[in-house]
């Protein structure tokens, strides 16, 4: 498996802007820390505003480090499943462009056997009426976003968009995972 420095492991998603997954992530038992971050692309060291043009290659993405004794990879994906549509390319709600795209980029096989055998299960049960399209790829080099994207949603709730689209997804996750927040 992937290990942070501290031992525990890594995942790294991508499922529309980065705020919104931040801020699930950071509530979510089992998770020690939650990076925003650019992956995928061909940029060495992209910018904000080169990943917004949607021509960096890169996603928006968030990097968590999190206990695999306490959260599975596969309860990680469970909650990323719910928080954001994983039949929509290149887009979540408002926001267009391949850097929204939903991915799962893996840092070993077990993660890309795990991200395989959910997305399958996930489509055999048709929970959503069409095909999920959350790309499968390794992982490469990880570039954290820029300080004023790092916790946003915390340090800015009132702001329109956050209030708008984060809150909700924040709120969504709550419902659906009470018994797996943080006290």
């Amino acid at each position: 498996m992937a290990q942070s420095q501290n031992g525990h492991e890594i995942a790294t998603l991508g499922g529309g802007c980065f705020w919104c997954l931040e801020a699930v992530f950071d509530d979510l038992k089992g998770v020690e820390s939650v990076e925003s971050g650019y992956m995928g692309g061909d940029l060495k060291d992209p910018t904000y505003a080169d990943v917004c043009s949607g021509t960096s290659g890169h996603a928006e993405v968030v990097q968590i480090g999190f206990d695999p004794i306490v959260l599975s990879l596969r309860e990680i994906l469970e909650v990323f499943f719910v928080i954001h549509d994983p039949t929509t390319l290149n887009y979540q709600g408002n926001d267009y462009g391949p850097q929204y795209r939903s991915v799962i980029f893996y840092h070993s096989p077990e993660q890309k056997a795990t991200a395989e055998a959910l997305i399958a299960k996930l489509d055999a049960d048709r929970l959503w009426g069409k095909p999920i399209v959350t790309e499968v790829t390794a992982a490469g080099s990880f570039y954290v976003a820029e300080a004023e994207h790092q916790e946003y949603y915390q340090r800015n709730p009132y702001q329109p968009y956050c209030m708008m689209v984060v809150q909700p997804k924040v709120a969504k996750f709550r419902k659906h995972f009470l018994a797996k927040l943080k006290k």
